[in-house]
């Protein structure tokens, strides 16, 4: 009877309602690495990367530039506290002004032909729309 129990509490239980990727990280390094994308992205304003962290990367940075599109100082100071200093201030003081009149679809993601060498995985580049 106790060997039962015990191997009920070690079943898999199901992902009902688990949305979001992990990228095989904890939430600390999760958090790390995502800003880290998102700041490469605003500095550089195009990269390369794997088509599912392109995915999430993407709603990420827009609704940072829709928060940034508001220019006031609460938005900058909540910028400021996600982003570093340089990366925050680029896309408050740069990007931002530039899709005032745009409702959304600040980002494009592009799927690329070539896959990564060593395991094969789909590559896309996500970059801002011109405008």
């Amino acid at each position: 009877m106790v060997n039962q129990y015990i191997r009920i509490a070690t079943l898999k239980r199901m992902r009902h309602l688990k949305k979001g990727k992990k990228f095989g990280r904890e939430k600390g390094q999760r958090k790390a690495f995502l800003r880290s994308l998102i700041s490469n992205l605003i500095l550089k304003g195009k990269i390369v990367t794997t088509q599912s962290r392109a995915k999430v990367l993407k709603s990420r940075a827009e609704k940072l530039v829709t928060l940034a599109k508001k220019q006031n100082l609460a938005s900058l100071r909540i910028l400021l506290s996600r982003l570093p200093k340089q990366p925050a201030q680029k896309l408050y003081y740069e990007i931002a002004p530039r899709f005032l009149e745009r409702p959304g679809g600040y980002l494009t993601v592009t799927n690329l032909s070539k896959r990564r060498k060593g395991d094969g995985v789909q590559m896309s580049r996500i970059e801002f729309v011109n405008k």
